[in-house]
């Protein structure tokens, strides 16, 4: 794998990893829902959608950081084809032709249970 393959991971791992801590850090809209049910505060069932704080904008930068870095290993790995040191990869593209059939060689009989005796 090269360096800059590598790099692509780390980053789709780290990014990941954040992304994870970050949504589960975050308040959901719908947590409030229970207390707020009925009691006339917002017209929606999940209450008021304000701006988008810091925390969502962060988390919707590490998807897209993600989703890229994804991209990116998905156009390296296609690209690339991985040698794995098989035996078969080494095998030689030249096959040795067989002998040409000589007509003045007769064939051998057929013998064994299988063979079909002729009359």
């Amino acid at each position: 794998m090269s360096a800059f393959a590598t790099l692509i991971l780390a980053v789709q791992m780290l990014s990941a990893l954040a992304m994870i801590g970050l949504i589960l850090i975050q308040h959901g809209k719908g947590a409030d829902m229970g207390a707020a049910f009925g009691s006339g505060t917002s017209g929606s069932l999940f209450g008021a959608s304000g701006s988008a704080n810091f925390m969502s904008r962060s988390t919707a930068v590490l998807a897209t950081v993600f989703f890229v870095a994804t991209l990116a290993l998905a156009y390296l790995g296609n690209a690339q084809p991985i040698s794995t040191g098989s035996v078969l990869e080494s095998v030689p593209g030249t096959v040795p032709a067989a002998p040409a059939a000589d007509s003045t060689i007769p064939a051998a009989p057929a013998q064994g249970v299988d063979a079909i005796p002729s009359k």
